[in-house]
């Protein structure tokens, strides 16, 4: 069931959204080499408390979860596609890293992730940065009312498969609100004019997730969190939170 969100809900979910866009802004500031995952994770949890508010992330346990996500932001380096768990790894030279993070404000979620390279970046790295960032725009640009899901889809595949990128099999974005995870799913490929119609009041987290290597195949690693590319190639990830109005998309957690 799809809940379709009040003008004033929206707002609201501004708020949560701009928690995050804090939050990711700071952490991307924050790394650098040597720093570890789990300062990259208190830089997190200090905007967290700042703000007033809660983690959807931590405690979280979906159904292939071996155990809770045991921090507030997920960092997935070079070949981790997403849900990295923060450990003490720390960061090196020409490290491709993908932060994810969500707020809870007020009862409402916002959502969002951003890749970047910390110090000296291949060129490889920063186009496969700019493909899921493009893919990102085309599929908000395809949030419209009277459109339908499988355009956004289509509009995001459209551009990772024309740049030559693997899409992670069956991952892709969500309905958002009072919870991290509603209804509709937002897959990554898709045909056009399929799926549910897009109507004023629908928050969708769309996020494009590419694999350098061309292929789609994934595995979890060891801590059955950490999705990672089968190829050992890197992966990227570009999110935002997104409401669908009569007067266009709304970027909810634009940084």
């Amino acid at each position: 069931m799809v809940e379709l969100k009040t003008d004033t809900s929206i707002d609201a979910m501004h708020e949560a959204g701009q928690v995050v866009a804090r939050a990711l802004t700071a952490v991307q500031k924050a790394a650098g080499v040597g720093v570890s995952l789990l300062e990259l994770d208190e830089v997190a949890h200090g905007v967290l408390r700042e703000a007033g508010a809660t983690s959807p992330f931590l405690g979280y346990r979906p159904d292939f979860a071996p155990t809770p996500f045991p921090a507030v932001l997920c960092v997935s380096v070079n070949d981790a596609i997403v849900h990295g768990v923060p450990g003490r790894y720390r960061l090196r030279d020409g490290d491709l890293v993908s932060i994810d993070f969500g707020a809870e404000l007020g009862g409402w979620v916002g959502d969002s992730a951003l890749s970047f390279v910390v110090g000296t970046a291949r060129r490889a790295d920063l186009r496969l940065i700019e493909t899921a960032e493009r893919a990102l725009a085309a599929g908000i640009e395809a949030a419209v009312v009277g459109n339908r899901i499988g355009d956004i889809a289509h509009a995001i595949g459209t551009v990772c498969r024309g740049a030559g990128y693997g899409i992670p099999d069956g991952f892709g974005g969500h309905g958002i609100g009072r919870r991290m995870h509603e209804d509709p799913g937002v897959p990554n490929e898709g045909r056009p004019g399929r799926g549910m119609r897009l109507r004023h009041g629908m928050v969708l987290a769309i996020e494009p997730m590419v694999i350098a290597g061309g292929t789609d195949g994934y595995h979890a690693a060891p801590d059955g969190w950490t999705l990672k590319t089968n190829d050992g190639s890197r992966a990227a990830h570009a999110e935002h939170t997104v409401a669908i109005t009569d007067s266009g998309p709304r970027i909810l957690t634009a940084r």
